[in-house]
């Protein structure tokens, strides 16, 4: 516990009151000299005279945080005092380092606390923005606040809507492999260098049809999407807003599936660049495979399965199974059904096709309302009951020539693939379970190891039953088998090689009030138009209602009523768009928050820049591309791995549009990534099996009680609905900002997990106490550093710090510095006088980890400047030299004993003093050694 409130504690003891004294002067001093703030090579952040003016750029950004009105608990931090720690180092090694931060503050949370308080969402979000400032603030984050923004600030926005314009009026060129502006399009279609999709005569069309055809290339389009529709919140939700039970994350409403036009951004295009430029990315491998496997790239061809409503296209990794497809399964929401379904069972349908329903309409339509209360992660669990209905309709295998029946069925999915697959039970787990469910034939193409006696067979072997008039794979292998039959399906019509991707274009509506305004207006004949630049940016308009109409939860029909639709006088407008005055009306959906943390990275350089996103000059020092090549971007980017997958991706997809256009000078935005950990706090839970307040439980005999009553304890995240919160503010309270900083630096890696244990934070707090008491007097508070000179054992001690802690500040192994710093500081507290050179050094290595002790000291020692841009200590090579080296002694390689012997000991040297060692001696009891080797510098064995 804290000394603050102890009679006896020293007049100038180190302790959480001191701490609330100097620290909060420090912050004020930093902020008011502007010391962390960066320099841009031009504009009015330029500044010639600034100490790290022309030097070497360093730009370390933290994931910028969701402001909500709960505020910071420790676990947040731990990612921001990383990066603090690194970049004031950095600084001090001659860097100059761009750290800012900013908040994500449009969104679904602050939204529905307006709706439920009657508050306005932006004053909601003005309060939660200045409390986490000042919670940061309080920590000593050494942040550039002139390039602090929100997301939701207008001035921001403005070009969060321009780069989705720039998007809008882009499209991707496959023969240059990049987007290109939508005018050049148009212009190749005019002067006939481009073919028109349908083979029609550009010249031929209207300007109705024209526009159809260039919008159907934009990378910002508008198209019938099945999306996660949440009647209960009247609004449509990401993947990541509904839980596994297919329910809403705020509120747990039923969700359902629908397909609603909804804009989305063509991010498909990108596929391929998103996936091979990943190679050269400073991220954790296991990131990387995250990204890999959502993009999800798959090699096989697309066959086409004939059918009365025309061809069924399916995309296979394994067309080498056709000849065992037996039946075809359709999404429920796929395109094709309804013109497949036919008036009537055919004659001789099994029963158990049909569901029980009259005719094949009914049972479709029955069948569709039961997937649509489905989430897609529902319906990919593998192990649940397989449910599907016949259609009434058959397709051609067009191989076998065989009639397969079509069923739809909830476990294909419309947005993957083709939304229709060929199942081949025999080879597909999934498919023979289905197939057994509703009485289907199986046909094995792949011959099984001799002895198989399981249900599908899913590994390679040679083919069998797969032969025709024409074509025969039986014999080939895999990879044989794949191409014969791709070249058969190529030279018959029948299909083609492919490559997919997993990956699904990018659902960019929200039926919100609390985002940004599409820069979009439709006009009389339902075309998007997109506004111009002088009109940006389109603000939201002022409403009194800010929720989104909400239906009955289990009203699956119901559709979406934004907020802003019923902002009549600021959706029906008449513009002058080039063309005269006409009428339009406004889109009245918002955009996702990813919108405003896709580019938030380039904003930092040029924050309150109106006539640009971005000066050039300034992006290309700042993100410029590494050794000649074009990849840069921000020099370290920390987060949690929960936003390594969209988020990151959304970021990059963005940069590449960017990029393509021309707008900034490297194709991604983040070099390097780095994870942090969690932190983790106990929670306890009673009888009931209700959460109790953490702090309120006591520890008894190794049990835990609250209000007498004993309690169970569990291990987990820290959170306001597990009741185990912890805020940095008690902390700062209790301890002082830089005790806390040191304790979450010290827990362990930054990349791992980690226990929240309050009462160790004390050990922090009495290693700064020992490095307060050895420059300053407890009781009367002079300085106790003198100038003799530092012994020779005491420089070897430093300079073997210094080496070491800049090699664990360089690699952001924070934990293993203060453990360094920790042994260097009882070394000197040994000392009868503490030297000068020793002190500052020691304070000028602190200071990253625990700013405001290290400016007071170095202050008290007669600098008047801050430390912030002091040059950090050097080791002296000199004082690096190892005089003696140990050896560890082995006999029949089991280590008996080890020596010491001078570095430059020869090796018959090592040997006889390894000889003589007492345990070894003993060990021989006088036999001689048959072998005595002597590896330098590290060991010596011997063979008795």
């Amino acid at each position: 516990m804290s000394d603050v409130n102890n009679a006896d504690v020293p007049a100038f003891r180190y302790d959480a009151e001191l701490a609330a004294r100097i620290e909060p002067r420090w912050q004020d001093h930093w902020a008011a000299e502007g010391e962390f703030d960066a320099v841009n090579p031009t504009g009015p952040l330029s500044d010639p005279g600034h100490p790290r003016a022309g030097a070497p750029k360093l730009f370390v950004m933290d994931m910028f945080p969701y402001p909500s009105g709960a505020g910071l608990h420790v676990g947040h931090p731990l990612g921001y005092i990383a990066t603090d720690c690194y970049a004031r180092y950095k600084r001090m090694t001659g860097f100059n380092v761009l750290h800012p931060m900013a908040f994500d503050a449009f969104g679904l949370p602050t939204e529905q606390y307006a709706v439920q308080t009657g508050r306005h969402p932006a004053d909601i979000t003005a309060e939660n923005v200045a409390r986490y400032r000042a919670q940061l603030k309080r920590l000593g984050m050494g942040y550039d606040t002139k390039r602090s923004f929100a997301t939701t600030d207008p001035r921001y926005y403005k070009w969060t809507q321009w780069i989705f314009l720039q998007i809008f009026n882009s499209w991707y060129d496959e023969a240059t492999d990049k987007a290109r502006p939508v005018a050049e399009l148009i212009a190749e279609f005019d002067s006939g260098e481009r073919a028109v999709p349908g083979g029609r005569e550009w010249a031929s069309l209207t300007a109705a049809e024209r526009r159809v055809v260039v919008d159907g290339f934009r990378l910002a389009y508008v198209d019938e999407a099945p999306v996660n529709w949440c009647p209960g919140l009247g609004t449509v939700l990401s993947n990541e807003e509904v839980t596994s039970e297919g329910r809403s994350e705020r509120g747990n409403f039923p969700v359902f599936t629908r397909s609603l036009r909804q804009w989305k951004m063509r991010i498909t295009a990108y596929s391929e660049r998103l996936l091979n430029d990943l190679d050269g990315l400073d991220w954790p491998e296991p990131v990387k495979t995250m990204q890999r496997n959502w993009i999800g790239r798959s090699t096989g061809a697309h066959i086409d399965f004939p059918s009365p409503a025309g061809d069924v296209r399916v995309f296979t990794t394994r067309p080498d199974t056709v000849f065992g497809a037996t039946y075809m399964v359709l999404a429920p929401e796929h395109p094709l059904v309804d013109a497949l379904v036919p008036g009537a069972w055919p004659e001789g349908t099994h029963a158990v096709w049909t569901n029980g329903h009259a005719t094949p309409a009914e049972a479709v339509a029955v069948y569709r309302k039961f997937a649509a209360a489905k989430t897609d992660a529902e319906r990919q669990e593998g192990d649940k009951v397989k449910t599907g209905v016949f259609t009434g309709a058959y397709a051609t295998n067009p191989v076998t020539g065989a009639q397969v029946p079509v069923f739809i069925a909830d476990y294909v999915l419309a947005g993957y693939g083709t939304g229709a697959i060929m199942a081949v039970p025999a080879q597909d787990e999934r498919d023979w379970d289905f197939a057994e469910a509703f009485e289907l034939p199986i046909v094995r193409t792949v011959a099984p190891p001799e002895g198989w006696d399981g249900k599908a067979f899913t590994g390679e072997g040679p083919a069998i039953n797969s032969e025709r008039e024409g074509v025969s794979l039986n014999g080939l292998g895999v990879a044989e088998a794949k191409a014969a039959i791709i070249a058969w399906l190529e030279a018959n019509g029948h299909g083609t090689g492919a490559v997919t991707y997993r990956l699904r274009d990018w659902l960019f509506s929200r039926q919100r009030y609390w985002g940004e305004p599409f820069p979009i207006v439709w006009d009389t004949d339902g075309n998007p138009v997109a506004l111009p630049e002088s009109m940006l940016p389109l603000e939201l308009p002022e409403v009194e209602d800010f929720s989104p109409k909400t239906f009955d939860p289990d009203d699956a029909d119901s559709s979406p009523e934004p907020p802003l639709s019923r902002a009549t006088e600021w959706v029906e407008v008449t513009l002058d768009l080039g063309d005269g005055p006409k009428p339009y009306r406004r889109e009245t959906n918002t955009m996702p928050n990813w919108a405003g943390s896709s580019w938030y990275e380039i904003r930092y350089i040029d924050p309150w820049n109106d006539d640009a996103m971005v000066v050039p000059e300034n992006e290309a020092y700042w993100m410029g591309a590494r050794d000649g090549g074009v990849s840069g971007g921000v020099d370290l980017y920390v987060g949690g791995v929960e936003h390594a997958v969209l988020h990151c991706l959304y970021a990059r997809f963005w940069q590449k549009v960017m990029f393509d256009l021309g707008h900034v000078s490297t194709v991604e935005p983040f070099h390097k990534l780095v994870n942090q950990g969690m932190i983790q706090a106990y929670a306890y839970t009673d009888q009931r099996g209700m959460y109790v307040p953490a702090a309120e439980v006591t520890e008894e005999d190794g049990k835990y009680f609250f209000e007498g009553a004993e309690v169970n304890r569990e291990y987990g995240k820290i959170g306001k609905s597990l009741k185990n919160v912890v805020t940095p503010d008690e902390m700062c309270d209790e301890y002082g900002a830089d005790t806390f900083r040191v304790y979450e630096m010290s827990m362990g890696p930054l990349e791992a997990s980690r226990p929240w244990e309050t009462r160790a934070v004390i050990g922090s707090q009495r290693y700064l106490q020992r490095l307060w008491r050895n420059v300053v007097d407890e009781t009367t508070g002079a300085v106790r550093v003198t100038d003799a000179q530092a012994d020779d054992d005491t420089l070897k001690v430093l300079h073997k710090t210094i080496d070491g802690v800049r090699e664990d500040m360089e690699n952001l192994r924070l934990n293993t510095a203060i453990a360094k710093l920790i042994t260097l500081n009882n070394h000197v507290t040994g000392l009868n006088e503490v030297p000068r050179e020793v002190a500052e050094a020691q304070i000028l290595m602190t200071a990253p980890i625990a700013p405001h002790i290290a400016e007071e000291l170095w202050n008290r020692l007669g600098h008047p400047k801050s430390l912030a841009n002091a040059d950090y200590p050097t080791a002296n090579p000199a004082h690096l030299v190892v005089d003696t080296v140990t050896y560890p002694v082995q006999i029949n390689g089991k280590v008996r004993g080890r020596i010491e012997v001078a570095a430059e000991a020869t090796e018959e040297e090592v040997r006889t003093a390894a000889l003589a060692e007492e345990r070894v001696a003993a060990a021989l009891a006088g036999k001689t050694p048959r072998k005595v080797i002597v590896v330098a510098g590290r060991m010596v064995s011997i063979v008795a």
